[in-house]
């Protein structure tokens, strides 16, 4: 049997578990481990923050990438239909008529954080449908 053949799907129980406990870390136990890891093993996050992403032992070792769990849901663009933009991020913000209007007119604009791939999905499907423009982060 060849070794890539044998190098399929076999995880040790010890990867398993920190690979777990990675995927289910809160927004601020992740920003935790990203600062400890620079500070106590002068290993820096990688640039773009989409995916969480390791370096390897300088014995030349892989580095692991863990799969984006959450979303930050950012407005980019209110388009032509201001007014039906606003409306959509008041129910989506739950913030007052006037905060959501200086949210749209600030564009860009956070309008959730560390939400997961569906409620962005779901929130970024709203805003297009009243016109505006959403990037996923």
């Amino acid at each position: 049997m060849s070794d890539e053949a044998t190098a399929v799907a076999e995880f040790s129980a010890e990867a398993k578990e920190l690979g777990d406990k990675i995927a289910n870390m809160t927004l601020k136990q992740a920003k935790e481990l990203s600062d400890y890891l620079k500070d106590e093993h002068g290993i820096e996050p990688a640039a773009g923050g989409g995916a969480v992403m390791m370096a390897g032992p300088a014995d030349g070792g892989g580095a692991a990438e863990v799969e984006q769990t959450e979303f930050d849901v950012v407005l980019t663009s209110f388009g032509e239909k201001k007014l039906n933009v606003v409306k959509v991020v008041k129910n989506i913000t739950g913030a007052s008529l006037m905060d959501a209007k200086k949210m749209v007119e600030g564009c860009p604009a956070t309008l959730k954080e560390a939400v997961s791939k569906e409620d962005a999905e779901k929130v970024k499907a709203e805003v297009e449908e009243a016109g505006g423009s959403v990037e996923l982060k």
